[in-house]
């Protein structure tokens, strides 16, 4: 097969550019190779060259990319030997893009491109060849490979990753400091020409920065670079192929970069001598007033710290520094006193915490500024003399009498009077008082230690002339002991002895208490305040005392009580004494002298109840007697009900006829028959469900005429009730049969009507209201009738 290289032009610009491409595209081959094709390409004069011999190889083809010509590109010529030029061959492209955008003739073997090739999608196209017979469809050629090969040409240009970058450097670097560096990138192929080989450039933030043209790192170009002056730049770099050469193609991209902040410059205070101003009256730890150095850096190398280091005021007031707004806070360590000293004069030195030592020869990086403060007069409460008084008197001291005196004065330069008080709240009783002019304090009650032992009082100082101006102290009264109470028994003692005591025998061990509280501790004495010749006190000499019996044998029956008086004295000045009697009882022991009984009564009776018993069955009896009263209630009112109380009961029919019926047409809640029975009117039989408040005498009415059939009626079903076991054990017709004593009205059923005799008049009728119109005109129409006729 020989496969013919197209199109003149472009084997023209190959093989003058490249005079070794067509050595490239011809190699030797083996004796493998197919026998019968040949490979046809065109000389440098234009010459078709003819080669016999099998022996080159021909797998590779070359076609520019990007191609802009009307008509397809023409890619190559397969031809085999087999072919006569009459048809009867067919050439077959198989592959990457074959019968897409590699094309082929059929008949002539000629290959072109359809489109526009792009290098970057795809540099190389992998295809098949193969010549088969037309009419049978069997080949006449093994099926070669061969591949296309895309030429690059310059048409894309270099790229940033990103548009935009940002980067830092300190301030003051040296020059050549790297700051950052940009990496362009070109999809042309960089293994042929120079169409990938990029070099970089700054077209803008000269002189500040410089780029190196083959890495794109970009450097510091100018010394000492101040943030303080300028923190912002933006430099615009370069990357172009082709070297850089005239011709080639170019992208930009943007780089930010901020200068970051070194410490380089030392704080400075504005001024050099400051003046402020505070009351006398400020208490400590007011703050006065702030100071700030004025530092241009930023961050922590702005940060700062204050110091008083020299100055009178050293001792009365401190500075503190404000880590969020870096300023000094002068404040009052002690307090001030514009009489004593009017003016303070202070050094304070600002220094920065963190310091480089690359920046040492810029510094010192401190700086002093002078702090006057003047202390301003304000109108002052009255100072007393002590922070606070004690005083201890005796309890026995006579009212009126001075425990002490305070003393208070105006710290003012004027000084003004001042006037002296107690605080109420503090004496409630108001045993104290005090001189308002000299501040003198007195009893104005008497004391009492035993009550209170010490009183707490506050004394307000206030001025004159400025009632507003006061203090307060306090003031600690101890009132100290005078013996002035007499002992007393500490308890309350139960004492007996046993009817078969014997003489001597231990039957009460007492004791005293003394509401004094004298310096050398309590000390009593015991004694009898006669001579008992049953009882005796023994004292201990420890503040208690023992009763001892003096003979043998005591009677419940003689004595059952014996008072036996006991004197108790202290030893304290005055001495003080009192009798305590004890009272003894007389009681039946057992043989080791444990109590049984102290009543004679208790003799009598050989068996008794306890208190608690007695309790127990008097409860019993009440709630007995509860028990029946509450019983015979509930059988009284159980009385007055019905004694049946069914939903079926006909007496409930009654009980809602509150109201005026329909007359004879309302029947639906009973039978208007029932009362038709004369029998039952004539009976006037009591009800026998309830018993009868008062008893009375039927009166008799006339009775209407007898109705049989309503009669025979009621009498079957009133014999049906009496036979029948489960009935109710009463007469329930008695209920309707009894209609009550006559009205003054009379009846105004017409049931009798047809007993009545005579005419009558029923205008009377009408003046009764609009309910008896009806009625009215029933009977006065009849009259009326009757009389017409």
């Amino acid at each position: 097969m020989i496969i013919q290289q197209g199109l003149l032009v472009v084997l023209l610009w190959v093989c003058l550019l490249h005079p070794c491409l067509t050595a490239m595209v011809f190699s030797r081959t083996t004796d493998q190779q197919p026998k019968n094709f040949a490979a046809r390409g065109i000389g440098n004069e234009g010459k078709a060259l003819h080669r016999q011999k099998r022996g080159w190889m021909w797998n590779q083809f070359f076609l520019l990319e990007e191609y802009t010509g009307s008509d397809n590109q023409y890619v190559g010529k397969l031809h085999s030997d087999q072919d006569k030029g009459d048809g009867s061959l067919k050439y077959i492209l198989s592959g990457d893009g074959a019968g897409t955008l590699f094309v082929i003739d059929e008949r002539t073997g000629d290959i072109h491109a359809t489109r526009r090739i792009d290098r970057e999608e795809k540099a190389y196209y992998t295809l098949r060849a193969q010549a088969i017979n037309r009419r049978t469809l069997r080949p006449v050629e093994p099926e070669s490979e061969f591949v296309i090969k895309i030429h690059d040409i310059n048409d894309n240009e270099p790229t940033f990753p990103e548009e935009v970058y940002t980067a830092s450097v300190p301030e003051m670097s040296v020059v050549g400091t790297s700051v950052v560096q940009v990496t362009a990138t070109d999809a042309d192929d960089p293994s042929y020409g120079n169409s990938a080989r990029i070099i970089y450039s700054i077209l803008q933030g000269q002189p500040y920065f410089s780029v190196e043209p083959e890495t794109g790192i970009i450097r510091t170009a100018l010394p000492n670079m101040n943030r303080e002056n300028r923190e912002q730049y933006q430099v615009v770099i370069q990357a172009k192929d082709m070297g850089g050469q005239m011709g080639g193609l170019s992208g930009t991209t943007t780089v930010n970069i901020t200068l970051t902040d070194v410490n380089d410059n030392p704080p400075r205070f504005p001024q050099s001598s400051v003046h402020l101003r505070i009351p006398e009256s400020s208490p400590v730890g007011t703050a006065i007033g702030t100071i700030k150095a004025s530092d241009a850096d930023i961050g922590r190398n702005a940060e700062l710290e204050y110091r008083i280091i020299d100055g009178d005021g050293r001792d009365m007031f401190d500075i503190v520094t404000q880590k969020e707004t870096q300023e000094g806070v002068i404040t009052v360590r002690k307090p001030l006193d514009y009489e004593n000293r009017r003016l303070y004069t202070l050094k304070v030195e600002a220094e920065n915490l963190y310091v480089d030592p690359r920046f040492y020869y810029l510094g010192p990086f401190k700086d002093t500024t002078t702090v006057k403060i003047s202390v301003e007069d304000v109108d002052e409460p009255p100072i007393f003399s002590r922070s606070s008084y004690l005083f201890e008197i005796h309890e026995d001291i006579e009212v009126g009498t001075i425990i002490g005196t305070v003393m208070a004065r105006d710290p003012d330069s004027a000084a003004g009077p001042i006037r002296f008080s107690l605080d109420r709240h503090t004496d409630l009783d108001r045993i104290f008082n005090i001189h308002s002019g000299n501040g003198s304090i007195y009893t104005s009650k008497m004391l009492d230690r035993e009550i209170s032992q010490w009183h707490n009082l506050s004394v307000i100082a206030a001025e004159i002339n400025n009632p507003k101006e006061m203090t307060r102290v306090s003031v600690y009264v101890r009132i100290l002991d005078v013996n002035d109470n007499a002992p007393q028994f500490a308890v309350f003692y139960d004492t007996f002895v046993c009817e078969n005591a014997r003489a001597g025998q231990l039957i009460q061990t007492i004791s005293a208490v003394d509401k004094d509280d004298p310096l050398g501790g309590q000390k009593f004495f015991f004694s009898l305040a006669a001579v008992n010749p049953n009882f005796t006190v023994q004292d201990n000499e420890d503040n208690t005392a023992r009763i001892l019996t003096r003979r043998n044998g005591f009677s419940r029956h003689e004595i059952s009580t014996y008072l036996l008086p006991v004197v108790i004295s202290d030893n304290d000045y005055p001495i003080q004494s009192s009798t305590g009697t004890l009272t003894i009882r007389v009681c039946a022991c057992d043989s080791r002298g444990n109590m049984q009984s102290c009543n004679a009564e208790a003799l009598l009776l050989p068996a008794g109840l306890s208190t608690g018993a007695l309790i127990a069955i008097l409860l019993c009896i009440i709630i007995l007697l509860v028990i029946v009263v509450l019983f015979a209630a509930l059988k009284r009112q159980r009385k007055k009900e019905p004694l049946i109380l069914s939903k079926e009961d006909i007496r409930d029919n009654i009980v809602s006829y509150n109201d005026e019926g329909g007359g004879e047409e309302d029947t639906q809640a009973f039978d208007i028959g029932t009362l038709r029975n004369p029998a039952a009117i004539e009976d006037k039989k009591l009800r026998r469900d309830i018993i009868p408040e008062t008893l009375f005498i039927p009166r008799r009415t006339p009775s209407a005429p007898d109705n049989t059939d309503v009669r025979d009626f009621i009498n079957q079903r009133l014999k049906e009730h009496d036979n029948d076991p489960s009935a109710p054990p009463y007469d329930s017709l008695a209920t309707y049969a009894y209609e009550g004593n006559d009205s003054i009205a009379e009846s105004l059923s017409s049931l009798e009507s047809g007993t009545t005799e005579g005419d009558q008049n029923y205008d009377y009728l009408k003046e009764w209201g609009p309910r008896f119109n009806k009625l009215a005109e029933m009977y006065g129409g009849g009259e009326s009738d009757k009389d017409t006729s």
